[in-house]
């Protein structure tokens, strides 16, 4: 297994958690549970590969990722804590997550021919997308439209550093991913500590 396939199951992993605590948060059953694990972990990538052209999308077949959804689902079911730490935990899950899927998701698209600029904004749907279906079935605001803290626009500077260092720079590969995930997740608590955002239109 590769670095980039590292970080897109461990995205996958930390996506569904944050799926299945939106669901106990919501006090669901398990099945509604596997859903939004499922719409969280999968939904971005599978946006991408549809408008890339990638066939199958990268679920299809893959027995471990599906297992890494469901394994992520009952560690929640087992995890008995209260309301409150829940949606400080999701927080943090699905800010790793937003990082992981930001780097694979580019460099993904860029193995798949994509140029730097629509690489870098399929990274931003990988990482957005899943939530964002994740927080319509669950009858919320989703995060990609509320203004608040940085969300996609965390992921957009991740992803501009992430081409900026591999052009210009050459830094090697797996640094480079490394480095577009911890900018990611970094701005995103940033800003979230920091109450920056953008300006209204």
């Amino acid at each position: 297994m590769n670095i980039l396939q590292l970080i897109a199951y461990t995205g996958i992993f930390v996506f569904a958690i944050t799926g299945a605590l939106k669901a106990r948060t919501h006090r669901m059953d398990i099945f509604g549970a596997v859903v939004l694990a499922f719409a969280t972990a999968y939904g971005g990538g599978t946006v991408r590969d549809l408008l890339i052209g990638i066939k199958p999308v990268n679920w299809v077949n893959d027995y471990l990722a599906l297992g890494l959804v469901l394994g992520a689902v009952i560690i929640v079911f087992l995890f008995n804590t209260n309301i409150d730490k829940f949606r400080k935990t999701i927080f943090f899950t699905d800010a790793i997550g937003i990082g992981m899927f930001t780097a694979a998701g580019i460099e993904i698209s860029l193995q798949a021919g994509l140029n730097d600029g629509y690489a870098v904004i399929m990274g931003v749907i990988s990482a957005t997308f899943g939530g964002l279906t994740a927080d319509i079935l669950s009858n919320e605001v989703p995060n990609l439209l509320r203004r608040g803290e940085l969300y996609a626009t965390a992921c957009l500077i991740g992803g501009i550093v992430y081409i900026v260092l591999k052009e210009e720079i050459g830094i090697e590969k797996n640094s480079n991913l490394f480095i577009c995930v911890l900018i990611v997740v970094v701005l995103r608590i940033i800003s979230k500590r920091k109450k920056i955002v953008l300006p209204e239109i």
